[in-house]
């Protein structure tokens, strides 16, 4: 990641005079609110699989918060859905490293994180599951069960201990939540917003991972596509 470093530290200070300007609960444009009474549920997700990208550079800014504590950083993520893999480096406004993580479907592996930050527990395996919940498993099976409303269609099917729905809305029929229950309780919600495109792929440009279990959330906003 040491050709990112300059990049990263260029931005870092437009995009913090801007996060300090202030935003809103959610900082994103509102999925449009489009019927797909006469979208084919079947075509629609094949689309969206087509579209999604395997492996990927983003750079992106951060904000994690919990209760009143708030943690803000930019940074790299590198991507791979097909292995399930990812590779992810952050640093805050001042550029101080505050954490570098990589990780795959085996587990998370912290090969920097400050040491302010595992105080309350390991930042490192949180953040990991975090980046797996928003970038893996992005797409339902074709045996997940269908539900049809006006505007919205969604795909329910067994994840673990529980039931994962993804929720697909919008002019153009992408995917716009992933929802997580247990015991018909939503543990954890993903959400997708202003989706952009490049190279014939599709990138969510901004995400919002709230976990509800836990009581905090994790702000994700798109700044530059390195497919």
């Amino acid at each position: 990641m040491k050709e990112a470093s300059n990049r990263v530290k260029q931005l870092v200070s437009g995009f913090f005079i801007a996060f300090i300007a202030g935003c809103s609960s959610i900082p994103f444009q509102e999925t449009a609110r489009v019927s797909l009474e006469s979208a084919d549920p079947g075509a629609l997700l094949e689309r969206f699989r087509n579209n999604s990208p395997e492996s990927f550079r983003l750079l992106t800014t951060v904000v994690f918060q919990y209760n009143l504590d708030k943690l803000s950083g930019i940074g790299y993520m590198d991507i791979n859905t097909r292995e399930k893999a990812f590779t992810v480096a952050c640093i805050n406004a001042m550029g101080v490293k505050l954490f570098e993580l990589s990780g795959d479907k085996n587990g998370t592996v912290s090969h920097f994180t400050l040491e302010e930050l595992n105080k309350k527990g390991d930042f490192a395996a949180v953040i990991g599951e975090d980046i797996k919940r928003i970038y893996f498993d992005s797409a339902p099976s074709s045996g997940a069960k269908i539900n049809r409303k006006k505007f919205k269609i969604t795909f329910d099917q067994p994840y673990g201990p529980g039931i994962m729905e993804y929720v697909f809305a919008g002019a153009g029929g992408n995917m716009v939540e992933k929802n997580y229950y247990e015991d018909n309780t939503l543990i954890w919600r993903v959400s997708f917003y202003e989706y952009r495109q490049k190279d014939g792929k599709i990138y969510p440009g901004g995400i919002i991972l709230n976990n509800y279990k836990y009581g905090y959330s994790l702000t994700v906003r798109l700044k530059e596509i390195q497919a």
